[in-house]
């Protein structure tokens, strides 16, 4: 160490150390609350535990409670997917021989004409409020998890679903007679004109040709099972009693039944072994959760719609994950209940929707709702493999675009559907649990498998051309050209590239992490065979060679290899930023006409990677503003009337929510470049800002606080110690730290111990 940097060492007793700040539950100010109950589903207050949800709104007088599970899907298998010609090199013939509607019929169009495969309600719960006279204030009270209804009379309901066990509970104060729940059925067999068949908007419910479900009514209880395709069965059952105070409170479950699943408890037993516990022993379990839930991690903006919406977005991350529940899926727990399928059948669609769902869940600390994605993906690796085999004719795994409840492909824009890269994209989920942990068990066990698999299926469907680089034999970016023959491209798309660059970098790069030196080089040598991006001197990044971006779109697909991949990057230098400046330039020049909510979004997380703060919130807060109905639910299109963007529609999915929280995330912290930047993308009149427990690669957590505009204290907890590298937020100003570090021009670094404190101030 030289005398120059030892003069910067402070050596404070580690007994001083302060516990780094401790993180608040949501201030109350950020709690939805309204003088009424919702008029529609889809603005319904939400409530979920992960396996399952509620939305608490009031249809025709009476107050109802949409129920939901996230494993009750109709899973028909799609019979078009059975056939010789579904193969990846049949589509290449016909997009040779220009006879691509031939795939387009066979593949494209059964998605949106089949019933299933889909995600599908269970049914409602309906209270006749109408002797209550009117609503005083509905609240959901973010710090419990529990939706609130008072009436001008006294009356109040409690409503919550336990956040570790599959149960409902209902509790009602201050009744001077009793309100009672009714069990409220899917339209299965409702008469009638079906209507036009819309996949955006949902189908109608009657098309998947279920017979009525039948109804049980006992002593203070109601089931209800119905029967799905191919042996699938579902019950829900409520139960209530009048306690000793006269209160009415009582609780409901879902269970559900498929050929070959683990066996349930069913939902009749679920309720009758939790009435004897009761409500407030329930209550107590489920505060627990959400209090070490809320414990992770804290933001203090001086922006009010930020802050607010961030703690609604961190809020459904909670209740949308958990208790081995499948990963998000385009509505997750809140299924529509309007006697239509969900908008997209409510599948997993893994070209945006999924990969975004996630983003905000690393640096925020919460990795355990993020495991639960990759947990699926392992349990479902047998079905990835056979999708790879048939389909691709190829080693390895890839992952179907859009996929049932069990992992199988279901079609649709098949450029997308069954892309050849939708394995990258998830593989990235992989290596960020990893780099935000540091678990090497992870890392060995199922990091470093599922990118080598990816790898090997890479490079085996790869061709040569004659110049000696690999490409595929067909490419395309999402959702670019929509499902035309004119979306396949016979050249490397940016977006197809950058994820294939990436998997090699990164599967060497683990493989090194685990010295396999051999299996590292040959992965290098690969990424080394791999074309450039195609960038325009003055425009940024192109779709493809010959296609530059010339027109607003809803998919920054041709941007990955800046956001979130990382391969281009402002910390690597002037070629790099001018790059993404003009990118950036780009896409204003065209502007946000054919943006969705989820651009603005994605769109925020850009600008905070480009540094820019002011671009980044504006573009957030046109997301939460404008986006977003007043439950906070994203439904895709604009809702202010403003002209933000051309679709107005509504169709409620998200991952607009999720990238939401991760865009105002990289704005107070930014770690992917192995240095750790502390407010890196603010607004210049943010003066005062405060986060607890936010968690960086290299798995460091972190507590900072701004006053003033200016650094006060700096807490730092080292799960797993190792090198930490801190640009130095404090500039010319002289700070103190507990624990020695060496000043590397702009950067601390500190050799930290696991489990080590360290404070800066």
């Amino acid at each position: 160490m030289s005398k120059i940097t030892l003069k910067h060492l402070v050596f404070i007793i580690l007994f001083s150390f302060k516990i780094p700040l401790k993180a608040q539950n949501p201030p109350t100010e950020f709690n939805l609350k309204f003088n009424n109950l919702a008029a529609s589903w889809d603005e319904g207050m939400p409530l979920g535990n992960g396996i399952l949800g509620a939305l608490v709104w009031q249809k025709e007088g009476k107050m109802r409670l949409s129920l939901d599970r996230a494993d009750l899907w109709d899973l028909r298998p799609m019979t078009n997917l059975d056939k010789p010609e579904w193969t990846f090199k049949w589509v290449q013939e016909q997009w040779k021989n220009d006879t691509y509607k031939k795939v387009q019929d066979m593949f494209d169009v059964p998605y949106d004409t089949s019933a299933g495969s889909s995600k599908m309600p269970a049914g409602a719960l309906e209270f006749d409020i109408k002797s209550l006279g009117e609503v005083a204030s509905v609240e959901l009270l973010l710090d419990k998890a529990v939706c609130e209804v008072v009436w001008k009379n006294g009356v109040r309901l409690e409503t919550f679903i336990n956040a570790k066990s599959p149960i409902g509970w209902f509790r009602f104060k201050g009744l001077k007679g009793d309100i009672l729940p009714e069990l409220v059925t899917p339209t299965y067999n409702l008469k009638g004109e079906m209507g036009a068949i819309n996949p955006v908007m949902g189908a109608d419910l009657r098309r998947l040709g279920y017979e009525k479900g039948v109804i049980l009514k006992e002593n203070q209880s109601i089931s209800y099972m119905q029967k799905g395709w191919g042996g699938f069965e579902y019950q829900i059952n409520v139960r209530w009693l009048k306690n000793k105070e006269g209160e009415i409170e009582g609780c409901w479950s879902i269970s559900s039944k498929f050929p070959n699943w683990a066996k349930q408890t069913p939902a009749g037993q679920v309720t009758k072994t939790a009435m004897s516990t009761g409500f407030n022993q329930n209550f107590k379990t489920h505060q627990a959760w959400w209090q070490t839930f809320w414990a992770q991690s804290n933001i203090v903006l001086p922006d009010k719609i930020l802050n607010k919406q961030w703690f609604l977005e961190t809020y459904k991350l909670g209740a949308a994950t958990g208790n081995g529940a499948p990963p998000i899926s385009l509505q997750a727990v809140w299924t529509a209940d309007n006697g239509k399928l969900p908008p997209w059948k409510g599948d997993f669609h893994n070209d945006l929707n999924t990969q975004l769902s996630y983003w905000s869940s690393y640096s925020s600390n919460h990795l355990t709702q993020a495991q639960g994605f990759i947990e699926w993906l392992e349990r479902n690796k047998p079905e990835f493999e056979r999708y790879t085999r048939q389909y691709f004719q190829a080693k390895g795994i890839n992952i179907p675009g859009v996929s049932t409840l069990k992992g199988q492909p279901m079609g649709g824009w098949i450029q997308y559907a069954f892309s050849p890269t939708v394995s990258p994209w998830l593989a990235h989920h992989y290596y960020l649990q990893w780099r935000y942990s540091m678990d090497r068990a992870f890392l060995s066990q199922k990091a470093y498998p599922f990118l080598k698999n990816v790898a090997i299926f890479l490079e085996e469907i790869s061709i040569k051309t004659e110049n000696g680089q690999r490409q595929l034999p067909l490419s395309s970016s999402p959702e670019i050209f929509d499902n035309s023959r004119k979306a396949w491209f016979s050249s490397m798309t940016n977006y197809d590239l950058a994820l294939i660059k990436w998997t090699f970098e990164k599967t060497a790069e683990l493989a090194t992490e685990l010295n396999k030196t051999e299996e590292a080089q040959h992965w290098e040598k690969i990424n080394s065979e791999w074309g450039d991006f195609d960038i325009d001197e003055t425009a940024g990044f192109t779709f493809a060679k010959g296609v530059p971006y010339e027109s607003s779109h809803r998919h920054f697909s041709h941007l990955m290899a800046f956001h979130p991949l990382s391969i281009v990057d402002w910390s690597k230098g002037e070629k790099d930023q001018n790059t993404i400046k003009n990118t950036l330039k780009t896409l204003d020049k065209y502007g946000s006409d054919w943006f969705c909510g989820y651009s603005f979004s994605w769109l925020g997380n850009l600008r905070a990677r480009a540094f820019d703060g002011e671009g980044a919130a504006q573009a957030l807060r046109l997301f939460a503003d404008n986006f977003c109905l007043k439950n906070s639910f994203h439904v895709n299109g604009d809702q202010s009337g403003k002209g933000y963007s051309k679709f107005t529609y509504r169709p409620f999915t998200l991952e607009g929510n999720f990238a939401f929280a991760a865009g105002v995330q990289e704005m107070l912290l930014q770690s992917h470049t192995g240095i750790i930047h502390l407010f890196p993308a603010i607004p210049k009149d943010w003066q005062n800002v405060r986060f607890d427990k936010l968690r960086t690669e290299g798995a460091f957590i972190f507590s900072v606080e701004m006053k003033n505009g200016n650094m006060s204290k700096i807490d730092i907890f080292a799960e797993k110690g190792g090198i930490l590298r801190l640009k130095n937020p404090f500039n010319k100003a002289k700070f103190t730290c507990s624990a020695p570090y060496v000043l590397e021009s702009e950067i601390i670094v500190i050799r930290t111990k696991e489990g080590q404190k360290i404070s800066i101030k």
